[in-house]
């Protein structure tokens, strides 16, 4: 793999440490760059450190590693927060001249770049432009041509006026010559371009690409951390195709917008994250019962209650498996990297359709807010397909008619699977109720209409466990003795840690589960393996216990909830440590 570079901003939040991120990390996608970024944000509007970090190279990256070269450092906290991924050589950018950074420290070993940023910020036009300076003075540093830093900001203020545009690039320009001409030093940074054009998202706008592909017509959410770039990313996209984007006054009139407009016919999604999925419960189950299709996208972070909403977790598994009264068919999906949030959302449009079920759609902070660079063709929408299930028109539903002449929207069928009419389907007219119902929808308490109705909602979960593709997927070496199992967002960190356990002579196989509810049956590879490790971000180990109920054997567990993703450097480590001592570890 070609050498890696790792770069970051650091400040107080409103310190617009995102946006010059984002900046930057468009900058390196356009000049050719993959690119793969973290962020650490406080839960509050200003003050609390956040940070921007970027890691790229001419090679895919999928993880972020503890160490840093370049950081422009608006605050002398930022250098605390960072200073066990700092090295020798690495470059500190700061603003001397700022009251907070004047008498800042430079760690021995590393390099100081003095640059007054805010004054040569207002002479280019205005203060605001400060990180804009430090921009440019970082591709000093790295060698990063100007003109690629260029096209980003055409990007982010070019709807502002092209004298904001010019502004930001003298802006960066000034900052660029200031360490040329003050600074007569080899940084030892050279950061190779391309001509490949990369395609760069994060999860929760995948999430959304993924949701307009598949057809979907109706959104409804209330904004919350950290789901909320899903709507952000429909909003004004999906208006293009017909559909429409509501903000709701809270989670609970989300989730019944959503059913409605399901019930109408549209494909329809919310998407929240744990406590709105609380909220959301209640709705769920008449969801199941009414056998409307629908998308629930939870985006977890740290929980219970509030938690920690700017923070990684995935503690919200055994909500998505139990959460609700009664038993409640349902599929839960768990997307492992940020292209795959864009063909699970595809593939959970489909699969609610098709059995009439609700489909949690279940990503995590770190894949929602990760920006990663993807090839376009990496989702060709050509190879898109849409199945709207068994549903009937004018010609068919005459099949579906009681005695009675009413349709049967409950149908009783070897499949569990029923008809469907949409509104305006002659004949298709029909209720369903959150009460138990017969074949037409309507109440009814007879005992023996009970058990069919319930084997038959329940029978929906079966078909599908009977024809879907349910298979993790594989990767490391097939025939290792060691076996590390998966979901969620630490594929990528752990696919990367495979590269560091092969120096040390250990060989891994991986498997990275997408499904959680169907899931597949791992007994097989676990017994062909003499040590099964399961990794996960939370700290009872709830995908574990699974693996372990379903196999009816032990395995040892890397759990992490201290709010931080996977690196990959850090994994391999865990890995090699539990092989060695035979303990579980956590963080």
């Amino acid at each position: 793999m070609a050498a890696d570079f790792n770069w970051a901003v650091g400040g107080e939040a409103g310190d617009g440490i995102d946006s010059t991120g984002k900046i930057f990390a468009q900058a390196l996608s356009r000049s050719g760059r993959h690119v793969f970024t973290s962020k650490d944000f406080a839960s509050r509007i200003r003050g609390g450190y956040t940070a921007y970090k970027v890691r790229t190279s001419v090679d895919k990256v999928q993880s972020v590693v503890d160490r840093l070269d370049v950081l422009i450092a608006l605050t002398p906290r930022t250098i605390e927060e960072n200073l066990e991924e700092l090295h020798e050589g690495s470059v500190i950018i700061y603003d001397g001249e700022r009251t907070t950074m004047q008498n800042v420290e430079i760690p021995e070993g590393m390099i100081g770049i003095d640059v007054p940023l805010k004054r040569l910020a207002e002479e280019a036009g205005g203060a605001i432009m400060r990180n804009v300076v430090a921009l440019g003075a970082a591709c000093e540093v790295a060698e990063f041509p100007i003109e690629n830093l260029d096209s980003a900001l055409e990007k982010r203020f070019g709807d502002k006026g092209q004298k904001l545009v010019d502004n930001n690039k003298e802006a960066a320009r000034a900052g660029q010559s200031y360490v040329a001409e003050e600074y007569d030093a080899d940084f030892e940074y050279d950061l190779e371009t391309t001509d490949e054009d990369y395609v760069l998202l994060n999860g929760d706008e995948a999430i959304g690409m993924g949701a307009i592909a598949a057809g979907c017509r109706f959104y409804s959410g209330y904004p919350i951390t950290p789901a909320t770039d899903v709507m952000t990313y429909l909003t004004g996209r999906l208006e293009r195709y017909g559909g429409h984007v509501v903000q709701a006054e809270d989670e609970l009139s989300a989730i019944n917008m959503a059913l409605g407009a399901a019930r109408g016919g549209a494909r329809a999604m919310t998407a929240t994250s744990g406590p709105g999925i609380d909220l959301m419960t209640e709705t769920f189950g008449l969801v199941a019962t009414s056998e409307t299709p629908l998308v629930i996208c939870n985006v977890m972070r740290s929980g219970p209650s509030t938690g920690m909403p700017t923070k990684q977790e995935q503690g919200d598994l055994n909500h998505m498996l139990y959460g609700g009264h009664g038993e409640v068919p349902r599929f839960v999906l768990t997307p492992t990297t940020v292209d795959e949030c864009f063909w699970k959302t595809v593939e959970a449009f489909n699969l609610a359709e098709k059995y009439q079920l609700p489909v949690y759609l279940t990503a995590d902070l770190s894949m929602a807010v990760t920006e990663q660079t993807f090839s376009p063709d990496t989702f060709d929408m050509d190879a898109v397909e849409v199945d709207r299930g068994f549903v009937v028109d004018d010609a068919s539903v005459e099949e579906h008619l009681s005695e009675s002449g009413g349709f049967q929207p409950h149908e009783l069928t070897e499949d569990g699977v029923s008809p469907r009419a949409f509104p305006g389907t002659v004949d298709g007219a029909h209720m369903s109720t959150g009460l138990e119902h017969d074949e037409q929808g309507r109440r009814t308490e007879d005992t023996e209409m009970r058990v069919e109705q319930v084997d038959k909602r329940n029978r929906k979960v079966e078909t599908a466990t009977e024809r879907e593709d349910w298979s993790p997927r594989e990767f490391g070496e097939e025939d290792a003795e060691n076996l590390v199992i998966t979901w969620g967002s630490n594929e990528g960190a752990l696919a990367e840690a495979l590269d560091l356990l092969e120096a040390d002579g250990i060989d891994i196989r991986v498997l990275s589960v997408p499904y959680v509810f169907p899931r597949p049956d791992l007994s097989d590879a676990i017994e062909a393996a003499e040590r099964t490790i399961v990794v996960e971000c939370n700290e009872t180990g709830q995908f574990a216990n699974l693996v372990e109920r379903d196999a009816l054997v032990r395995v040892d567990r890397i759990n992490k909830y201290d709010g931080v993703r996977f690196k990959a450097d850090e994994l391999a480590h865990e890995i090699k440590a539990t092989l060695e001592t035979g303990t579980e570890a956590t963080q």
